[in-house]
């Protein structure tokens, strides 16, 4: 069976995770826009309410659901289906990131694991959750990994690794899908201009120039997250197994095998970046 791309977003019924701030709200601002009948969860209920009302309620569904939460989900499910008897995208979007960022030495156990619970399995149970209604319409999965998938994680490992974790699962499913009708996609954001990069991009000085050192030339520029939520809207619409956005990433992740080993070397090595590492420890 053929995967057929979406024409457009126009009376798709899109579920979105994380939708309150960031890359979920520019996503539902630009799915709306574009026609579509959007769900809205996030466990910021003021960033929901405050798009229930920029949106209105003709076409919009809002929760205030955690992406943890699998009974909730399911319920959550139930309740788009009685509203709009079907599934056509779920974006697995919701995250959180290191605040303050620091090191596995340093990082408090219940910080690592909740990282991890939110960013790995928050996306694995609201895709499991919505997968028997995306197969019934042949539909479309995204889940939000991140550049962090395969550059290095240090003083941020657990939400690297939770994006490496994501990429994967994205690749398998999509690979588990073929010949049904329904795919799945993977997004690759670069920087982002949003709180969950604050303070990589200016919030938290030590972290700020850990980025400046270990990340060279345009790598280093954050995009706003109303260019990921365009780049996103396309590649739903041609079910794309990758969004890598911005696009001057696609080589580092083309030539991944061969970059990282010369970034780690370089880690290694660097006598700025072990006293910055050092700083991030001992404050």
């Amino acid at each position: 069976m053929s995967n057929i791309a979406f024409k457009t977003l126009q009376d798709k019924v899109v579920l979105i995770t994380g939708a309150g701030s960031g890359i979920g709200a520019a996503c539902s601002r630009i799915f709306h826009a574009q026609g579509a009948r959007v769900v809205l969860t996030d466990v910021n209920s003021a960033g929901l309410v405050a798009m229930q009302q920029e949106l209105g309620d003709a076409r919009t569904l809002v929760r205030v659901v955690s992406a943890t939460e699998r009974e909730a989900l399911d319920g959550l499910v139930n309740d788009i289906l009685s509203r709009w008897g079907r599934l056509d995208v779920v974006f697995a979007n919701a995250g959180i990131a290191c605040e303050p960022p620091n090191t596995m030495a340093r990082m408090p156990e219940s910080v690592f694991e909740r990282i991890i619970e939110v960013n790995l399995l928050g996306v694995w149970r609201t895709v499991r959750a919505c997968l028997p209604a995306i197969r019934e319409s042949q539909g479309h999965v995204l889940m939000t990994a991140s550049i962090y998938a395969y550059v290095n994680g240090m003083a941020n490992s657990p939400y690297a690794a939770a994006k490496a974790g994501v990429e994967m699962l994205g690749r398998s499913l999509r690979a588990e899908l073929a010949g049904t009708g329904a795919t799945a996609g993977v997004l690759y954001p670069g920087w982002v201009s949003t709180p969950i990069a604050h303070g990589a991009l200016g919030a938290d000085p030590i972290a700020s120039e850990l980025v400046k050192f270990a990340f060279k030339g345009s790598l280093k520029t954050p995009i706003t997250p109303e260019v990921v939520a365009m780049a996103t809207a396309k590649g739903i619409c041609r079910r794309s197994a990758r969004i890598t956005v911005p696009g001057r990433w696609i080589p580092v992740s083309l030539l991944r095998g061969l970059i990282g080993p010369l970034s780690d070397w370089f880690v290694d090595r660097s006598s700025r970046i072990h006293q910055l590492v050092r700083q991030l420890e001992q404050r």
